[in-house]
């Protein structure tokens, strides 16, 4: 395993290394939070991917291929339809809106009277997801080193943690690109046609299996329809994969790099199916589907290519925390705590502003590796996460975007009452039951409307300000600093 090491460590140490030259680019607020919002399509498309492509994807992708076979593709399908969804239909009006959080968006949208509520419910959905991706370190670390879980959760969490306070956006851009990279070569390039290889092929496979494994819809019709309603639609008003929105230079490139993204999201979901798939043939009776990645990577792949593909998974896992950091980090900041303090932002104050966000970074980072240290199931702390955000904030952000009859009291109350609800719904029939996101975002979407009529119109000025902002004819003011030419 001297080579496998040696590789991995490399790997962490490039990451590192890469964080302390973003933080010599951070030197704003917006280049700190969005990476100037100058990315090109080259790397827009690979950090976009990176991002929406974390453990859960990667991990948890195999193990649903060896729990169903092709059809466990599904739920990484249905992120990679989310993102088409959200380049294509709504990117470029988010990106011509030059905000930092969805919260300043509604904010924007309704007058001003939606941020803290819609912070909180984001906030614990951004951390959630945080914490889902660095439990994820817990299975690669014990393959790598064969340390004890809680060790290998802070010392996965404690690398993330360090290159996203030191450069922020720049910081976590520039791994990305990197992780996306060794992602592509590491799953797609190598483990999947190694697995195919070792499993016989797949006339081997198909003679191995029951032909469910090879049935499209065989996971079942209700699970895709609840992986789309989480999933698709999650990917809409995330706050992490609208801050990678923020990032890029144009609304044209974040429409296409985007598509390109979540088109190369639909290849790794069926990728990851046919590993597990194949992992299914070589290995019938293991413990746990997550355990499938890990014991294919250990067991079939020779030495270097088995460091490599361990980085791949890596990757995978650090893009999407880091990711989720830093979201979480800028809502507890931004929408959260200096609403509550009522601060006023100075006149050229972006240079101080890097300093709190920092702070925020390094102590969000420290709640998620003790909370990901008393957690142990990763699929119930994404379930959570994404009830939250689609029972409570999916309504109010697609109503503002297509419905011009909406108003802050509704907004306030679909917030409110699909959060409870979801919350609700989780305690009575579970975390993993389907109700709680089926009628959480019912309850929401009804009482927006219902609240939405029965109140008056949104002022005419707002109005006027809001479709001027999507129009991108009223742009942010940007510190000096930030006029620089667009990275490719």
């Amino acid at each position: 395993m001297a080579v496998d090491y040696l590789v991995i460590v490399v790997y962490l140490a490039g990451m590192l290394a890469m964080g302390w030259w973003g933080m010599r680019r951070a030197k704003s607020k917006s280049e700190f939070l969005v990476a100037g919002r100058r990315l090109g399509p080259a790397m827009y498309s690979g950090t976009m991917a990176a991002i929406v492509l974390g453990g859960a994807s990667t991990i948890g992708g195999v193990g649903l291929g060896y729990q169903y076979g092709l059809s466990g593709a599904w739920m990484v399908f249905t992120i990679g339809l989310g993102l088409l969804a959200l380049s294509v239909f709504f990117s470029a009006r988010i990106a011509r809106l030059k905000v930092y959080t969805v919260s300043e968006m509604l904010d924007l949208r309704y007058g001003g009277r939606a941020g803290v509520i819609s912070g909180v419910v984001m906030w614990a959905y951004t951390l959630m997801l945080a914490v889902t991706s660095t439990i994820a370190y817990a299975t690669i670390f014990d393959v790598l080193f064969d340390i004890n879980r809680t060790l290998a959760i802070v010392l996965g969490g404690s690398i993330v943690v360090a290159y996203s306070t030191l450069g922020g956006m720049w910081s976590i851009t520039l791994t990305d690109m990197v992780q996306f990279v060794v992602k592509t070569i590491g799953v797609l390039l190598l483990l999947l046609p190694i697995a195919v290889v070792k499993a016989g092929g797949f006339g081997e496979m198909r003679a191995q299996l029951p032909t469910a494994y090879f049935d499209p819809l065989g996971i079942g019709g209700e699970t895709i329809f609840t992986y789309v309603l989480i999933y698709t639609f999650g990917m809409l008003i995330g706050q992490d994969i609208w801050q990678r929105v923020f990032t890029a230079r144009s609304d044209r490139t974040a429409r296409w790099g985007g598509t390109v993204a979540g088109t190369y999201c639909l290849a790794y979901a069926l990728a990851g199916a046919v590993i597990g798939t194949a992992a299914k043939v070589l290995y019938p009776k293991l413990a746990s589907p997550d355990d499938a990645f890990a014991t294919i990577v250990k067991d079939e792949l020779p030495v270097g290519v088995r460091g490599l593909v361990l980085a791949a998974g890596l990757a995978a896992v650090m893009s999407t925390s880091s990711g989720a950091l830093i979201a979480c980090a800028t809502v507890a900041n931004n929408d959260i705590w200096s609403r509550l303090r009522g601060i006023v932002r100075p006149s050229g104050g972006e240079h101080d502003e890097v300093k709190g966000n920092r702070a925020f970074i390094l102590l969000m980072g420290l709640a998620v590796i003790g909370t990901a240290i008393a957690l142990n199931d990763v699929v119930q702390a994404l379930t959570v996460a994404y009830n939250l955000l689609v029972g409570g904030l999916l309504v109010p952000i697609l109503g503002g975007l297509l419905w011009r009859r909406g108003t802050a009291q509704g907004a306030l109350a679909a917030v409110a009452v699909g959060g409870l609800a979801v919350v609700g719904l989780m305690a009575a029939h579970g975390i993993l039951a389907n109700e709680p996101v089926y009628y959480g975002l019912s309850a929401s979407f009804a009482a927006y409307v219902v609240v939405s009529l029965a109140t008056r119109p949104t002022d005419a000025a707002v109005l006027a300000a809001w479709r001027e902002r999507l129009a991108g004819r009223a742009p942010a003011i940007e510190s000096p600093s930030e006029q620089v030419p667009a990275a490719q």
